[in-house]
């Protein structure tokens, strides 16, 4: 989750502020860039306790000693919260999820090797400190009780807000971990265009990348038990937005729906104020009940963008954020598949054909299945995996079309070839974890935490 934004004194007025906020993200093809988020838990190796802030191995020490590769601390309260460098950032999730946002890269290869950087700088900090790092969807052991909070005023308002929106709110905050791509667009159509065909696709990646299958230690039922969590944690701000298909859908519509989800705070003066479940559209009338009398200043609004959880988010980029947290050789993978399905003409045309003619229903019923099922889910009388071989097959095309190319002569398609065996076995990372568990783990998911680490 981001941070409070740099503050803006420029007051909003008029909605039309806000679609041209959004519309400013477009950039011509040459400009194009992929960023990468990834999440991991990170706990004693010991223990297998996830860590505290405070103390000799606690996440605040971890963040202090990576200031020693160059990166420059961000203070809250009096504590480093994240850290910057260069377009990229770590920062922390609620329950202590260590996350690289990467910068804003040219293709692939760059990007694989900002992640091997990023990993060899905190596994080097964990062997001081004796902490590890681990790549998953969802904490296959600790109670929800078990995990310590961060010392983040937003984590604070929606720790408070979350039960009253939904079950399973709090696990978010708390046991998930997800990679995420982050990507371009050159228009208005363009942008509408890659936003329908990330939504319609999203449960492909949720099943190619389905790593969460324990909760407590035990088989949970599901293959993605991160993305089931978000099936119930605030129906107003998550889903896979049936709007984005209907005829005319483009940046205001989007605006009319980010008015529409609620806030949960205001930041000011270095504090955050809680305005959890107020309206915005109050606030740019200076209705706010927690600011009254005062308009929002488009810092806010880039606050509030933040604040929606939808499957694709819109900023000045759209976010893909349907896969679970995985293998350090992973990673990379998921921005793979996006950028080939999404940055070639060809391909993005492939794939909307996949896709344009399924009903909202069809979209809805793979958005709550594929999460227990997987690649093995019935769709149009087939199983997933068959659609899930298209889809990566489109994306290596549409990477092989880009031309970007490492020092050996290979181009970007090599980072899907793990994928590529999964859609075509049908078994994913979440299926071998189960095996494990049933087979030679007798039981117990200890050994996950040795076996998975990073």
């Amino acid at each position: 989750m981001s941070g409070p934004s740099q503050p803006s004194a420029e007051p909003i007025t008029d909605k039309r502020q806000l679609v041209d906020y959004i519309e400013s993200g477009n950039k011509p093809r040459e400009q194009w860039r992929v960023g990468t988020e990834h999440e991991k838990f990170a706990y004693d190796l010991v223990t297998h306790r996830p860590l505290t802030y405070e103390g000799p191995k606690g996440i605040g020490e971890m963040l202090q000693r990576l200031t020693k590769f160059g990166w420059q601390p961000v203070k809250e309260g009096g504590n480093v919260i994240a850290l910057t460098q260069n377009g990229a950032s770590i920062t922390l999730e609620p329950g202590g999820q260590f996350e690289l946002s990467g910068a804003p890269l040219e293709n692939m290869h760059q990007t694989c090797e900002e992640v091997h950087d990023h990993l060899d700088q905190v596994k080097g900090i964990g062997a001081e400190l004796g902490t590890g790092m681990l790549g998953l969807g969802f904490n296959p052991l600790w109670k929800r009780e078990d995990i310590p909070w961060m010392p983040k005023g937003r984590y604070a308002i929606m720790r408070a807000y979350m039960p009253k929106v939904g079950k399973l709110g709090l696990d978010m905050m708390l046991r998930t971990c997800t990679i995420q791509a982050n990507l371009d667009y050159e228009s208005e159509a363009d942008m509408a265009k890659k936003f329908r065909v990330g939504i319609a696709l999203q449960p492909i990646a949720t099943a190619l990348f389905a790593s969460s299958p324990f909760v407590e230690g035990k088989p949970s039922g599901f293959l993605s038990y991160r993305s089931h969590v978000w099936t119930d944690t605030d129906a107003a701000r998550t889903g896979d937005l049936p709007f984005v298909f209907e005829q005319g859908f483009g940046f205001e519509r989007y605006v009319d729906y980010l008015l529409d989800v609620p806030m949960y705070f205001v930041y000011r003066d270095g504090k955050y104020i809680d305005a959890s479940g107020q309206s915005f559209r109050d606030f740019m009338a200076g209705k706010l009940p927690a600011m009254p009398g005062q308009a929002p200043t488009m810092g806010d609004w880039v606050d509030h963008l933040t604040t929606a959880f939808p499957e694709v988010r819109l900023k000045k980029f759209l976010e893909m954020r349907g896969a679970d947290g995985g293998p350090w050789r992973r990673i990379c993978a998921v921005p793979a598949l996006w950028t080939g399905l999404l940055y070639d003409g060809s391909a993005l045309d492939a794939a909307w054909d996949l896709v344009k003619d399924w009903s909202d229903e069809e979209r809805a019923y793979l958005r709550r299945e594929v999460p227990k099922t997987g690649l093995a889910t019935i769709f149009r009388g087939k199983p997933l995996k068959i659609l899930a071989r298209q889809t990566v097959a489109i994306a290596r095309q549409g990477l092989a079309a880009r031309k970007r190319y490492d020092y050996l002569g290979r181009d970007e398609g090599r980072f899907l070839d793990e994928m590529t065996e999964i859609a075509e076995r049908g078994r994913t990372l979440a299926d071998d974890l189960l095996a494990k568990y049933h087979g030679d783990w007798q039981g117990h998911v200890d050994p996950v935490f040795k076996d998975y680490a990073y």
